[in-house]
């Protein structure tokens, strides 16, 4: 048994872009059902856009690490189904993730230290017969079964070395700015940024003046409910800047989406 099998939380969590209309999700966590009845499941998001693998990574990403030790991951946004992309199982950081091959799991494995990666060949884990146009149902779903159950990971498939990898773009610095790009649009309109608070350090302790969208905002705000004025940036709880509107939408106010251009300079020294 692995150790994390041994630990015995029986936790399985789901992200995908099925939505929850049509029953793809409830037929996921059926199949898995049917493997190990004991089985609790914690949806992560079934609302991650059609096909935007980037989108579901950072996503993943985002709550990896809060979910305990041994707890096995499906994430399934896969516009590859039924051709050549393999399916993965990857352990990482005390938990395993079950995936299609497409870079999903790729911000995950280049961050969170030594990983073990297989190739998912081994059909007798499969729900019988798989269909080549829902992995989701046939593939990945008992496959994590499986796994909680106590079966290796090795048991799966050969090892795998050369898992696609798909990392954010990176901020590039620009004469004296650094440009980034939104990354992501949360429910709340707020702007995803892939700059970090690190990124503004070459600032040398000036005030970080922001543009996007033909606006300028000055400084960070500790939060979202700060006093200060309307559109602020913070530090968001992923890691990255965040462009907000108090109470409102950030994206429909400066009618901007996922790849617009963000602008970093170094303003006036801080109070």
């Amino acid at each position: 048994m692995t150790k994390e099998s041994e630990r015995g939380i029986g936790v399985v969590a789901l992200l995908s872009d099925f939505g929850e209309r049509d029953g793809f999700v409830g037929a996921m966590k059926g199949a898995a059902l049917a493997v190990n009845p004991a089985l609790r499941f914690a949806d992560i998001s079934h609302d991650i856009a059609p096909r935007a693998i980037l989108e579901g990574a950072l996503v993943l990403a985002s709550v990896f690490d809060v979910f305990p030790a041994g707890t096995i991951f499906i994430a399934v946004v896969d516009p590859g189904v039924g051709g050549a992309r393999r399916a993965l199982a990857a352990r990482a950081a005390g938990r395993i993730v079950v995936a299609p091959d497409n870079g999903l799991i790729g911000p995950i494995l280049a961050s969170r230290g030594p990983a073990e990666v297989r190739s998912v060949t081994e059909a007798r884990f499969f729900r019988a017969p798989p269909h080549p146009t829902f992995h989701g149902r046939d593939v990945f779903a008992p496959v994590a079964a499986h796994l909680s159950l106590g079966v290796p990971l090795d048991a799966l498939g050969p090892a795998v070395t050369d898992a696609v990898a798909l990392e954010a773009p990176r901020p590039r610095r620009a004469g004296d700015a650094i440009a980034g790009e939104i990354l992501h649009i949360d429910r709340f309109g707020n702007l995803v940024t892939n700059l970090t608070e690190g990124d503004l350090l070459t600032f040398g302790g000036r005030l970080p003046v922001f543009e996007i969208g033909g606006r300028v905002i000055e400084g960070l705000s500790p939060n979202f409910a700060d006093g200060s004025s309307p559109l602020r940036v913070v530090a968001g709880s992923w890691g990255y800047l965040e462009i907000a509107l108090r109470d409102s939408d950030a994206a429909r106010e400066l009618a901007v989406g996922v790849g617009a251009a963000v602008r970093a300079t170094a303003g006036g020294v801080r109070a």
